[in-house]
């Protein structure tokens, strides 16, 4: 295995959304079984490709990259290489466990002028953003750079291919109240942890008088944040992404 393999595993799930950790060497001393700068990636399944040194080392790495993954935050593990200490090589080394790869993901219905600013702020702030718009003269790559990942396909279609869950987050700006409406309610029906509606205050009354109309309870209704955004004063495209995204990095440093 090469450090190229384990960089392109590194994108590739960074990419995809998947957490990962990456574990490295950063200090070693005597005779250790790698030296500063050997890397091993543990994906969350367990499974790793690398190696920090193999046998106890590597194990206990693994175990600790795990717990990383879990918690969130990096640890150094220290490593006496001595046979008091179950090793048998001697030496030291230290080995730097650090989570990655966490990309929270946006869903982003609609691809018109403020889906589009949304989408490459949000991937600018670390957002994994995957785009949905039944135009296909706007569900394109080449109009959404920033996006990961492009469905063109009308709303109620795309939650056969979407998986929402409380650390999701959805913002909906389709071409008018109707699919807008649709992929509210295709919101409520998944475990969406933020789903913000662009539009008036006028919008929101009508939506939660239909939502109610439809037997949506009033804890289902409170779900939905509308209109989207903290306030501004945002009149143009990019400064309404601006007040959006704001409102998804607050929640995210929140937990």
């Amino acid at each position: 295995m090469t450090d190229l393999e384990l960089y392109e595993e590194m994108v590739r799930l960074t990419r995809k959304g998947e957490p990962y950790t990456l574990a490295t060497v950063v200090a070693a001393s005597g005779s250790s079984p790698r030296k500063a700068g050997a890397k091993m990636l543990v994906r969350g399944d367990g499974s790793s490709i690398g190696s920090v040194g193999g046998g106890r080392v590597e194990s206990e790495t693994i175990e600790a990259a795990i717990r990383a993954l879990a918690s969130g935050e990096a640890t150094t593990l220290e490593f006496v290489l001595t046979e008091e200490h179950g090793f048998a090589c001697g030496g030291n080394m230290s080995v730097f466990v650090e989570p990655q790869g966490r990309r929270p993901l946006l869903v982003m219905f609609g691809a018109g002028h403020v889906g589009r600013a949304v989408t490459r702020l949000a991937h600018q702030c670390g957002f994994r953003v995957v785009v949905v718009d039944e135009r296909p003269e706007c569900a394109s790559q080449e109009l959404l750079p920033g996006a990961d990942e492009v469905h063109c396909s009308p709303v109620t279609d795309a939650f056969e291919r979407l998986k929402l869950l409380p650390n999701s987050y959805v913002v909906i700006a389709t071409t008018g109240h109707l699919h807008d409406f649709d992929a509210v309610r295709g919101c409520l029906a998944s475990e969406a942890g933020f789903i913000g509606l662009l539009g008036s205050r006028r919008k929101r009354e009508v939506l939660l008088q239909t939502l109610c109309d439809d037997g949506f309870d009033q804890a289902s209704r409170a779900r939905v944040i509308t209109p989207v955004g903290i306030e501004i004063g945002a009149q143009t495209p990019e400064e309404i992404a601006v007040s959006i995204v704001a409102q998804l990095i607050k929640l995210r440093r929140e937990g």
